[in-house]
């Protein structure tokens, strides 16, 4: 299978970690950062960035608070991350027939 057959799997969506976080987040109606952490095995530094790309293509919205006066972080999959999501997966299948 050649490379190119790849191109419509959405990059955004196609590293790991950002994977693992969608799926997570297609099966709840929001989670925090902690539990996002934890379900992706991966450091702060790492989770927060691949956070802020998925913020930045739309796909989910993170909402900041404070829990006992400590920073909060909680995401939740947008309609577009939803739609992007399924997608995706509708792409792998593709590729890959059951």
């Amino acid at each position: 299978m050649s490379p190119e057959k790849f191109a419509p799997l959405d990059p955004v969506i196609h590293s790991p970690v950002r994977l693992a976080v969608l799926s997570v987040l297609a099966s709840v109606r929001q989670a925090d950062f902690g539990y996002l952490k934890g379900a992706t095995e991966t450091t702060d530094g790492n989770l927060s960035t691949h956070l802020s790309k998925l913020e930045e293509s739309g796909y989910i919205a993170i909402k900041k608070s404070f829990k006992e006066r400590k920073p909060f972080t909680t995401c939740s999959l947008t309609e577009k991350g939803r739609t992007a999501f399924q997608n995706y997966l509708k792409a792998l299948e593709s590729y890959f027939p059951a």
